[in-house]
């Protein structure tokens, strides 16, 4: 059985680092997707146009982990109104087999965050500051809320018990 793990929140919540961990503790049953990765380095491509050529890419990858990993990590910024036909996707292949959480963090913490990444340079204040949504939830798959008090460790910890119990 097909198990999805949604990850989504600001830019510097830390998403990307606890989809990695979450990949090298789950193993090689697992297939990792994201958003930025496909967008701009797969892609090449940013803005409006990240949209409208990573959406319909991302959901055929979303197709094709179910059929071929026992679990599919998804994580980005994934702003609920650009999406949208992304997660009726997740439902439709996962149906109730998905566990999703939200970085639910303040614009400041999420520049704080953003200070100890490798990539602090790539990008700024500016940038992060017209990304921003706050508590963009989807609505159609239950999101579990993830504040500043919850660590990285913890956080994968919970995960990993939660798609237990699927």
């Amino acid at each position: 059985m097909a198990k999805l793990i949604l990850l989504r929140g600001n830019s510097g919540s830390g998403k990307t680092s606890t989809a990695k961990l979450l990949q090298e503790r789950i193993d090689s049953s697992t297939v990792r997707l994201s958003h930025d990765m496909i967008r701009m380095e797969i892609l090449y491509t940013h803005g409006r146009e990240g949209v409208e050529r990573s959406l319909p890419l991302m959901i055929e990858l979303l197709r094709y982990a179910r059929r071929n990993a026992e679990v599919t990590i998804l994580e980005g910024i994934l702003h609920t109104a650009d999406y949208a036909p992304l997660f009726e996707a997740a439902v439709e292949e996962f149906g109730e087999n998905i566990r999703a959480y939200y970085y639910d963090l303040s614009f400041e913490e999420t520049l704080r965050r953003h200070e100890t990444k490798p990539n602090r340079a790539d990008f700024g204040e500016a940038e992060m500051r017209r990304w921003w949504r706050d508590r963009d939830l989807i609505g159609i798959i239950p999101e579990t809320l993830l504040g500043p008090e919850d660590g990285q460790v913890e956080t994968v910890e919970r995960i990993l018990r939660d798609i237990e119990e699927l």
